[in-house]
């Protein structure tokens, strides 16, 4: 049975992490479970929720009532009790109330939700008492040092997830390598023999740049993130340690891809740590697509001040085991995009606060032409999947603050549309394919629902009311593209009102199953049908 209570000594929670926390579970809640079965009521700048199941009812205000759901939550969630009086509850408490209703409506159990709810929040709350005010390791570079501290500057993690900090292991074991608080440091190495070596692309020719140590003889080196080391040291005696070196890096928010400013290179590293639902390992089939995809996308236009940021290379082990704990991709960096005076950020940074700017429906405007068809293109004329989430697109600025450009990242998410490719290219795994309705359901959350929706609602943050306005605007955006690919019927449906698609992270995280596996809740579409 699901404990209702706090751990046995718990204190009561009421700071900024726990607040934070209670939100993200708060926010999962109404968008996955109540929403969905006609149980949220919207009263003021209130949102209210009644669960069926166990009869819980519950509420919270809202800064900003969002058009697709993705309102924003202020103050303490709270929970009527016997007699009508409210009372706040915590967020290890209010994961107790949801894990009996989601127990009551699923049939299964699942003892580790609490648990991760609230480790996240303490995570949390870690991460907020030990953020350096400043970036302690600047690289000098105005422009790569914004960008870093967009990718640092993460605390409070998916507004959409119910366990956004949740990462395994104590903080002891993560503190060094925590992108949150700032940090930097070198790449452990690896000296592998020729003959163990499985690799593709230019991989001497872009390490050089990392001014990796010198192997012995018969060996090539292998860059591995320190953290996997600790966590899973080689086994194989024909693995030789060559420590620390080379060029310092920056964690990204992935956590386990890291950055060299000096090299202008990612290194996407296994990692075997669950971070949200995922143990981030690199397995073999994505080393080897994400080498085939960088060629075949090299084929495939993207409009005018769109790129994307290409992974021409790998190095693993072969040897079973040793190569999904030690594979490794080579991404190229943001420098060759970028012209003077201009400055990247991650997207996901942008939408994670109040976002001012002067001419917020300019700037948007300028945004989803950018972005919206370059997606849908891709999708709709070429078969290509792109995954443009917040947490894989930076976001080119001109001087003026404006959007000037895009880069697309991370090659995991692309995948092809197999209805749209009469034959499969050769040399790219069978796993790097949706049907049509996978696609679709990728292309609308993660362009639609995750993303547009977050850099409105920062936008609307800022500039109150304005949503609405945003929104024609990305309707005409996603119009233009329909009317310039005659109409395709994925398309008419957008735009004619069809609810739009949200990952539910709740629930894929309450049934314990792949990522992959998540299932999609209906929100509403704030194209609002035919004008």
């Amino acid at each position: 049975m699901t404990r209702l209570g706090p751990r046995p000594g718990a204190a009561r929670h009421t700071g900024p992490a726990d607040l934070a926390a209670a939100h993200a579970v708060f926010g999962c809640l109404v968008r996955e479970v109540a929403s969905p079965a006609g149980e949220v009521a919207v009263t003021g700048d209130e949102v209210r929720v009644r669960l069926s199941a166990t009869g819980v009812a519950l509420r919270c205000a809202a800064t900003r009532l969002s058009p697709v759901g993705a309102h924003r939550y202020h103050g303490p969630v709270r929970r009527r009790l016997d007699g009508g009086r409210w009372a706040r509850v915590d967020a290890e408490r209010l994961a107790a109330l949801v894990a009996a209703e989601l127990a009551a409506r699923t049939g299964r159990d699942n003892p580790e939700f609490v648990g991760q709810v609230r480790a996240s929040r303490e995570v949390t709350a870690h991460l907020l008492a030990g953020r350096p005010a400043v970036d302690p390791t600047p690289t000098g570079d105005p422009a790569i040092d914004a960008y870093i501290a967009s990718e640092q500057s993460l605390v409070h993690g998916h507004p959409h997830h119910p366990t956004p900090k949740w990462r395994s292991g104590d903080p002891d074991s993560w503190r060094a390598y925590a992108p949150e608080l700032r940090t930097a440091f070198r790449l452990h190495w690896l000296a592998v023999p020729d003959a163990l070596v499985a690799e593709a692309g230019p991989v001497e020719e872009l390490l050089a740049a990392l001014d990796p140590p010198r192997p012995p003889a018969g060996h090539r080196v292998l860059p591995v993130h320190p953290w996997q080391l600790a966590l899973t040291p080689p086994a194989d005696p024909r693995l030789r340690r060559l420590g620390p070196a080379g060029t310092p890096v920056r964690p990204t928010a992935s956590v386990r891809t890291l950055y060299s400013p000096e090299a202008d290179l990612f290194v996407k590293t296994s990692l075997h740590v669950r971070i949200t639902n995922c143990l981030r390992k690199n397995a073999r089939y994505e080393l080897t697509g994400a080498v085939a995809l960088t060629g075949l996308l090299a084929r495939v236009p993207l409009p005018r001040g769109v790129a994307l940021l290409a992974e021409p290379a790998y190095r693993t082990v072969d040897v079973p085991g040793a190569d999904e704990a030690y594979g490794t991709i080579l991404r190229t960096g943001v420098r060759a995009h970028l012209r003077p005076g201009q400055t990247p950020a991650l997207a996901a940074a942008l939408a994670a606060a109040p976002l001012p700017v002067p001419d917020p429906v300019g700037w948007w405007r300028r945004y989803v032409g950018l972005l919206v068809p370059a997606v849908l293109r891709a999708w709709l004329r070429h078969g290509v999947v792109h995954e443009p989430h917040l947490q894989n697109v930076v976001v080119i600025q001109d001087p003026d603050g404006y959007p000037a450009g895009m880069l697309l990242r991370d090659l995991e998410g692309v995948k092809l549309d197999t209805s749209r490719w009469a034959g499969w290219p050769p040399g790219l795994p069978r796993q790097v394919g949706y049907g049509p309705e996978e696609a679709r359901r990728r292309v609308v959350y993660c362009l639609f629902v995750n993303h547009l929706a977050g850099i409105c609602g920062a936008l609307a943050d800022a500039r109150p009311g304005i949503e609405p306005a945003l929104w024609r605007e990305a309707r005409e955006a996603v119009a233009e593209v329909a009317a310039e690919l005659d109409n395709p019927p994925e398309l008419r449906a957008l735009l004619a009102g069809e609810p739009l698609l949200a990952k539910a992270n709740l629930l894929v995280r309450w049934r314990r199953d792949a990522d992959r596996a998540a299932p999609f809740v209906p929100v509403p579409n704030p194209f609002g049908g035919r004008r």
